[in-house]
């Protein structure tokens, strides 16, 4: 504990020297992503997210893969044929330059959905309080300081499957938090808004709830996006027969973009049939597509290439979802966006969704200064971790507080005592980001 605390100092110290926010880099062609409504628009054209999770290496073995130009540039030849406009990537370096490699997306047509945390930065779902600190900030804000520059920088995830049941709901308020810093940072450091949001587990007792918690309350604090893991739809199927149909319904009047940001069953052999389904009108007027889970094998047969010796090998799946992705056009025009929905009303509390109410836990003293000072460098993966090196029982604000300190307001948070739970193929590194460690 003495050792990280020391460390913590450290970062905070050394962070100040940082003051000036880092301007777009020239080169980068694609127009930036917007919301309007409930859709994802590039310039006045609806955009559908379209494309894989991207992380070789898997959760074994962490690496960023758009910190090496030459495996970045491997594997954006293999995106190309693949017709994607979309990668998803878990954890990054932000110790390293990605100016080559997000470049080189950019030149392919291609944007970044990014995870902000690595598994030794993030929330831990079983200490939640704990692990919302301002050594995790800095972090996280070091890593928004490279990427907000980048034109073809699509979102950021807040959080990856921190909640995957009804005994970790309680982390949900810290997540949201994390959600309302980011914003704040963005704007405060004068950014680009970038969509900022959270990716859910496929869990069904409690992702309606997640997502109009994450829409819920003030501006300031709600979600750009809301983004869920399915693996609901094993091939062959159908609307019907997958539920499909039942969650455009229950999502039919979210006010914000909805995407799935893992899909892909492998229970059956992968014919990717519901790219069909996602990218037609029996959906677009809810969801905006969504991201396929994984582009390399890492051992629990969703990969679509096989990567060895800096190699890739084309497995079945690849030319499966290649054929997919192309017999599955965008619908025309807006697709039947809502451009004017409102708010979802917060969740009451239930056996399933231990959420008191709306307050939030404010922000970290020692992460307030960042905003107009900068975080500074990232320490990237070799760093000691954050997910110690904060205090139970954080203050807490009512809704639209900002996450500033209210007058009066001495609410707090009930300590945690959710175990952390084994590990899922399905989360990669984003559940070990939420896992304890």
């Amino acid at each position: 504990m003495k050792g990280i605390t020391a460390y913590a100092a450290a970062v905070l110290s050394a962070s100040t020297a940082f003051a000036t926010p880092l301007q777009p880099r020239q080169g980068t062609s694609l127009v930036p992503i917007t919301v309007k409504g409930n859709a994802f628009f590039q310039g006045d054209k609806r955009f559908y997210v379209r494309g894989v999770d991207y992380q070789p290496g898997g959760s074994s073995k962490i690496e960023d893969p758009i910190a090496e130009p030459e495996v970045c540039k491997r594997d954006i030849a293999e995106f190309k044929k693949l017709g994607i406009n979309t990668v998803r990537i878990y954890s990054v370096d932000n110790s390293q330059s990605h100016d080559e490699c997000m470049q080189a997306l950019a030149d392919a047509g291609i944007y970044l959905v990014l995870d902000v945390n690595t598994p030794k930065y993030s929330i831990n779902r079983a200490a939640p309080d704990i692990s919302y600190n301002a050594m995790y900030l800095q972090n996280v804000f070091a890593t928004i300081d490279i990427f907000a520059k980048y034109s073809n920088t699509l979102a950021f995830f807040s959080g990856n499957e921190v909640i995957n049941d009804a005994a970790s709901t309680n982390c949900a308020p810290f997540v949201k938090a994390t959600t309302r810093d980011i914003r704040k940072y963005l704007s405060a450091r004068s950014y680009r808004q970038i969509p900022t949001g959270y990716s859910a587990a496929d869990v069904s007792e409690n992702r309606k709830e997640m997502a109009e918690y994450m829409n819920c309350g003030s501006t300031d604090e709600r979600s750009d996006f809301f983004a869920f893991n399915d693996y609901s739809w094993c091939d062959p199927s159908s609307l019907s027969t997958s539920g499909w149909d039942q969650k455009v319904k229950n999502f039919s009047d979210y006010s914000i973009p909805l995407f799935l940001s893992e899909w892909g069953c492998n229970t059956n052999k992968r014919t990717f049939g519901a790219a069909k389904a996602l990218y037609s009108t029996d959906m677009s007027a809810v969801f905006s597509g969504g991201l396929v889970y994984e582009y390399s094998e890492e051992g629990s047969k969703y990969g679509i290439v096989d990567i060895s010796g800096g190699s890739v090998k084309e497995l079945d799946d690849f030319t499966a979802l290649k054929d997919a992705y192309a017999s599955a056009p965008d619908p025309s025009g807006d697709g039947g966006y809502k451009a004017n929905g409102q708010p979802s009303k917060c969740p009451a509390r239930s056996s399933l969704w231990d959420v008191k109410n709306s307050d939030l836990p404010l922000m970290p003293d020692g992460a307030k200064k960042y905003m107009t000072e900068g975080a500074g460098k990232g320490v990237g993966f070799s760093g000691l971790g954050s997910q110690t090196a904060g205090t139970p029982n954080p203050q807490f604000a009512p809704s639209g507080s900002g996450g500033n300190s209210v007058k009066g307001s001495t609410k707090k948070a009930a300590a945690s005592s959710v175990s952390a739970p084994a590990f899922s193929v399905m989360a990669v590194v984003g559940l070990l980001a939420a896992a304890a460690l």
